[in-house]
């Protein structure tokens, strides 16, 4: 029995495997984004045998993927979205079309867009982190959505045959907070996109950049990300505050980037906006919006810090984005960046406002502390690779499928 099985497995694994991927999250200006984008553009170079098939949103995704993937056209635009919800006609459809497809494997590399699929090929579903059901109120905007979300989860937990979290930190929380035995839990991080770099020269030359009114010299510190209420960003204003109210830090700035305006998570930046307001820091705290990554990374290497101080973080790749520019680091104990980043960052407890504000103080008080905090950072930021990471994640669905 066992040598037929695995002679059965044996012919099986001889033609290329048919590999399904939602990929609604293509453009989204969120980490889900920024993470399927550069873990499957790596797959897509380092796996010529295997055939893929992308399911989209639109002709305008399908137009971004590359060469290599061939994309089908679901019609469903709003993969992600602060409600948790869809049309039931657009989920429907999508459900349909990957569950109609001749495939081995599925692989969804976020769940904010995971359907239902019925299909007899293997499913692998990446949760990047529990910070949904740690912070519910946090991150979903009403009780229907987290209903909802609960009962999704659910379901694709009990259809994966494997289950991938971003880092032992995220898996770990994922057992815990589910009951799932660790092993059964596979680990495929991220990485800095390689543009994410120290520049030799650094230049604010566009005309996006110049908007901010960002200028080479200025003292600033660095936020990008989302703004749903989990970042924790009305604590970073108040800590930048009172800082800022000491005669030594009044010249400092805080740059907040990231898409408020096209955002489809719940946000809170109409709050934080009224809290800078109120706090006559409107001249200090820069709204950018998104920004494109060669203004980002310009920015990067000019700043005095980045900092992070989410309630949790499955990564935390804006961080690590910014050490790979040599940006010193302020980011949440609550994630897996103090393993990753080591010396090049200070964690923080993202509850403790004093705590936060020592931190800024200390590193814009020191010269010395920044470049080597800089430093440490660009060589803890160089052993992380996304071809790495997609190497691992070819073995997971190698073996998933073989089963």
């Amino acid at each position: 029995m066992i040598s037929s099985r695995s002679g059965h497995d044996s012919m099986r694994m001889e033609r290329p495997l048919k590999i399904g991927v939602d990929a609604s999250c293509w453009r989204l200006l969120r980490g889900f984004g920024r993470h399927t984008r550069c873990l499957l553009r790596e797959l897509l170079e380092i796996d010529r045998r295997n055939e893929y098939l992308f399911f989209v949103d639109s002709e305008r995704t399908a137009a971004a993927l590359p060469k290599r993937a061939t994309a089908r056209i679901t019609g469903d635009a709003r993969a992600s979205s602060a409600s948790g919800t869809r049309a039931l006609g657009t989920l429907a459809r999508t459900a349909v079309a990957i569950s109609k497809a001749p495939l081995d494997i599925i692989f969804f590399p976020a769940i904010y867009s995971y359907v239902p699929v019925l299909s007899r090929a293997k499913k692998v579903v990446t949760l990047h982190d529990a910070t949904a059901e740690t912070f519910p109120d946090l991150v979903l905007h009403n009780r229907m959505a987290r209903i909802l979300w609960r009962a999704k989860t659910a379901i694709a937990r009990r259809q994966a045959d494997a289950l991938i979290a971003v880092s032992a930190y995220a898996r770990d929380q994922l057992s815990d907070r589910f009951h799932i035995p660790k092993e059964r839990v596979q680990v495929v991080g991220e990485a800095p996109d390689p543009r994410f770099r120290v520049l030799p020269r650094p230049v604010v030359e566009t005309e996006t950049l110049r908007k901010t009114g960002f200028r080479a010299g200025d003292r600033a510190i660095v936020y990008v990300g989302g703004f749903s209420p989990h970042k924790n960003l009305d604590v970073l204003v108040d800590a930048f505050g009172r800082m800022t109210a000491q005669p030594q830090y009044r010249d400092v700035k805080l740059y907040l980037v990231g898409d408020y305006e096209g955002d489809r998570f719940f946000s809170c930046h109409d709050k934080i906006a009224a809290q800078v307001a109120a706090a006559n820091l409107g001249s200090r705290v820069v709204f950018t919006g998104f920004l494109p990554d060669d203004d980002l990374v310009v920015l990067l290497n000019l700043a005095e810090m980045l900092v992070l101080p989410s309630m949790n973080e499955g990564f935390g790749l804006p961080a690590v984005e910014a050490a790979a520019c040599g940006c010193p680091v302020i980011a949440t104990a609550a994630s897996p960046l103090p393993a990753l980043l080591g010396d090049a960052m200070r964690p923080v407890d993202p509850r403790m406002l004093d705590q936060l504000q020592a931190a800024m103080a200390e590193i814009l008080s020191s010269e010395e502390l920044r470049d080597r905090m800089g430093k440490a950072g660009v060589a803890a930021a160089a052993r992380l690779s996304w071809a790495t990471e997609a190497r691992r994640l070819l073995s997971i669905l190698t073996q998933v499928a073989a089963r």
